[in-house]
């Protein structure tokens, strides 16, 4: 049987969601199986995650569902995404997943690959940019990880809610990775192939750079079906699950 790699990102898993994480215990039933030699996971797991300590049914569940992949089935890897940067080694081993950091290589069947989740090539994005790399500094977490949890609660929907009014009526291309960073840290790092998610822009786009044939992969969202790559020996192929009916492999 084929073995193959599995990477899924942007699910924004969140308790008012029902359908989406239905959608996401099919995909791990059907697919996560005993062929598959990896799942990763590239940032925006959850929807909001504002530490460790906040447990709540659908985290603990999920955290079951991964331990039992990672330990009967294939390793669980893990990427913060601008939603889920909060999430720690306790949760983590609670998965039994790896965390990553944010920019990592891997090997895929012979060929090297960089996987992100992908928002620090957005780079046109200044705003978010300046928040990204204040949120990240160890100093901000640690004061942010030490507020009651109610607090954090309350700061994270008002970000949200901000973050909501700052994007109406923006250009969306805006909000898009830069070109020319894609090829700077393809270049950096040396690969011809990168997989990031963030953008809800699911696509592959083959180019040429620095005289390199070059492939970014952009894994989709889970709004309103789910969406996976699946990468074999053979072949790189983004698949859709719509809700409730056969996944469809439109390219």
């Amino acid at each position: 049987m084929m073995r193959y790699t599995l990477f899924i990102a942007d699910l924004h898993l969140t308790e008012s969601r029902p359908d989406i994480t239905a959608c996401f215990y099919s995909f791990l039933e059907e697919h996560v199986t005993s062929n598959c030699d990896a799942l990763y996971i590239l940032g925006d797991f959850f929807e909001v995650w504002i530490g460790d300590d906040e447990q709540s049914a659908l985290q603990q569940t999920i955290a079951n569902k991964l331990n039992y992949i990672s330990s009967n089935i294939c390793p669980v890897f893990f990427i913060h995404g601008n939603r889920d940067f909060l999430l720690g080694k306790k949760y983590a081993t609670q998965c039994g997943m790896t965390l990553l950091p944010e920019e990592q290589l891997i090997n895929l069947y012979g060929e090297q690959a960089l996987i992100m989740h992908g928002d620090q090539l957005c780079t046109q994005d200044i705003k978010y940019q300046k928040f990204r790399k204040q949120s990240r500094s160890k100093w901000w977490q640690c004061i942010m990880l030490n507020l009651p949890l109610f607090l954090r609660k309350r700061i994270a929907r008002n970000a949200r809610m901000k973050s909501k009014e700052s994007q109406q009526g923006v250009d969306l291309n805006l909000l898009d990775v830069v070109q020319h960073d894609v090829e700077v840290v393809m270049d950096k790092y040396d690969v011809n192939l990168l997989i990031h998610g963030h953008t809800h822009r699911p696509a592959t786009h083959n180019f040429t750079a620095y005289k390199n044939s070059k492939t970014r992969i952009v894994l989709g969202d889970w709004y309103t079906q789910g969406s996976y790559l699946v990468v074999s020996e053979q072949e790189k192929h983004l698949v859709y699950k719509p809700f409730n009916r056969p996944d469809t492999y439109p390219n």
